[in-house]
């Protein structure tokens, strides 16, 4: 983990080197004031001689504003060696997820991810500056001061020999019993931001059913779950305060007696003794800044290796050296396809599938639930790799191509539509980034939704609100579809994208498939025969096969499977136009 970690301090390792080089300083100038004080008692105050007193005074006043600068300049350059630190986590992290493919991005939830690049990387970054600097200064500092206690009389260094091995003692001790709960809380913290998340999206449906109580009860279970925990590492990691005071009096009280009987056996001087006091506040500072900084690198060391854990995720799909830019037409072939996701390897959810499309056909995909339909899909762009088999695309298979240029000829619109906070001419633009205002027009009606957006005051300049919230479903469908056209793909899949519209407008899109991209080949998923029923082939699927494939004509006298699906939405329709 930390060899993960630590490469990614990259240009900021300046500051990180130059921060405890000025903590050394800090630290040499405390030491010394101490010093500096017990002279002025023992040489300018027994003796009476103001001169020695404001001599010696000075000097500490040096000694004491380089600390000073000393100090402000680790503060300065520690805080940029970690915010610095923490950017490019964050960023190599973002680099990192956009590299992913939807496998790899299946073995990280979206919550864990988010929690991952916020409060991880907090955690991690609290810790590095601690690291740099407390972690410098605190043993520094330690060791000066027992050094100089050993000058002063090696019978006071012994005291503090002891303390430091008791305390060495009880932290690991901490250590082993804290970090695995620690771990296990912020594994919780990933669930309860996929609560928050989950509710916040779908807060018109948590409305419109009443259930915000029940919401709330979910969301209560989760953080008292989070309570619990941290409680139980909180009752460890307390343990650090009591056994720091009591180490601390303990040794104030002794050195107070031992002080006192050596001044009077004049092996002491009042002086040495008040630097030794002195002395002894150091290094007990010192040990609690050790333990603070213990408990920090305790709970940064979960956030670190969830850090790790995505920087070290390999991409499960990458390009073949000299791999193919061009991608010649809109053919498709599978040959005896078989696909299993890798969350779940032993179970194939598409087997033995054969087929060939023509470039420009348009294809229907019609079948149940989890029958595979858009992991067929899927395949084509190559979002996935096949368990067994090969997908080819022109003639060429999907493995060849380069992913970017083979996804830029590929446009295909999911069942969840995404839309970003921008506006509708930023978002359409996705599609292609260069696009004139007459090429988004044009995308639009094919989409049959130049109208709508006319509608709206602002025209194309209408803001659009995270996720699409200030559109309809099916608004926001036609969006997604014009903005897969601004591509001018050669093939153009539409998973279930057009169960938002109504029938008629829903025609309209196809004709103008039809008539306007007449060469792009064109998959078109759907749950209603009228969506597909006028494609050159329609394959059926059924639990990951393909049971049939032909026209709708054809499919009515020879696939009961589909039939029965005309038959049942057919008298749906029949049984609504009865009630009207």
């Amino acid at each position: 983990m930390f060899k993960t970690l630590v490469k990614y301090i990259g240009e900021f390792k300046r500051d990180a080197i130059l921060t405890p080089v000025l903590v050394v300083m800090e630290v040499i100038m405390e030491v010394i004031i101490p010093i500096i004080m017990a002279a002025i008692i023992d040489y300018g105050l027994e003796s009476r001689s103001l001169g020695k007193v404001v001599l010696i005074g000075l000097g500490m006043i040096v000694a004491a504003l380089l600390a000073l600068w000393f100090g402000v300049e680790s503060g300065r350059t520690a805080s940029s060696a970690s915010s610095g630190f923490a950017m490019n986590l964050r960023k190599a992290m973002y680099e990192k997820i956009q590299a992913f493919s939807f496998s790899n991005i299946d073995k990280f939830s979206t919550a864990g991810l988010v929690t991952r690049m916020t409060t991880d990387v907090m955690n991690v970054q609290q810790a590095f500056q601690m690291s740099i600097r407390i972690c410098v200064r605190a043993p520094i500092m330690l060791v000066s001061a027992m050094v100089m206690t050993f000058m002063i009389h090696p019978r006071f260094a012994r005291i503090f020999l002891v303390v430091i091995v008791c305390l060495a003692a009880v932290l690991a001790l901490i250590s082993s019993k804290a970090n695995p709960t620690l771990r296990k809380v912020f594994h919780q913290y990933d669930e309860l931001n996929a609560k928050v998340q989950e509710n916040v999206n779908g807060i018109r449906v948590v409305k419109s059913f009443v259930r915000e109580d029940h919401e709330i009860g979910r969301f209560e279970t989760e953080s008292e779950k989070i309570r619990s925990l941290f409680v139980s590492a909180e009752k460890l990691l307390a343990l650090n305060s009591p056994v720091m005071q009591f180490s601390m009096y303990s040794c104030i009280l002794l050195i107070s007696w031992m002080g006192a009987k050596m001044i009077i056996a004049g092996s002491l001087t009042e002086g040495q003794l008040m630097s030794m006091f002195t002395y002894v506040i150091n290094i007990l500072i010192s040990l609690m800044m050790v333990s603070m900084t213990f408990v920090m690198l305790i709970m940064s060391r979960a956030s670190g290796e969830r850090i790790s854990e995505v920087l070290t995720e390999e991409p499960d799909l990458f390009n073949v050296p000299h791999a193919i830019r061009e991608v010649a037409d809109g053919s498709i072939d599978f040959e005896q396809v078989g696909f299993a996701y890798p969350s779940n390897p032993g179970k194939e959810v598409i087997s033995d599938l054969n087929l060939h499309i023509r470039p420009g056909e348009t294809i229907g995909v019609l079948g149940g639930t989890g029958s595979a339909k858009s992991s067929f899909a899927a395949l084509i762009p190559r979002l996935y790799d096949v368990t067994r088999g090969e997908v080819r695309v022109g003639g060429v298979p999907v493995k060849d191509y380069d992913m970017a240029s083979l996804r830029d000829s590929v446009a295909v619109v999911l069942q969840k539509n995404v839309l970003f906070s921008g506006t509708i001419k930023e978002n359409l633009r996705w599609g292609k980034e260069d696009a004139t205002d007459d090429e988004i027009i044009n995308a639009c009606r094919l989409a049959q939704a130049d109208e709508f957006i006319r509608d709206f005051p602002a025209g194309y300049d209408t803001h659009i609100e995270r996720g699409g919230a200030n559109v309809s479903g099916g608004q926001k469908q036609r969006l997604c579809i014009a903005r897969a056209l601004l591509k001018k793909p050669k093939i153009l899949i539409l998973d279930d994208s057009t169960s938002a519209v109504d029938t008629k407008t829903d025609a309209l899109i196809r004709r103008a498939f039809r008539e306007k991209i007449p060469d792009t080949t064109k998959i078109i998923i759907a749950q209603r025969i009228s969506s597909i029923q006028d494609a050159d082939r329609i394959l059926v699927f059924d639990n990951g096969r393909m049971k049939s494939a032909g026209t709708h004509e054809e499919l009515l006298e020879n696939s009961p499977i589909y039939r029965e699906i005309y038959e049942s939405q057919t008298k749906e329709g029949g049984d609504d136009d009865r009630r009207e």
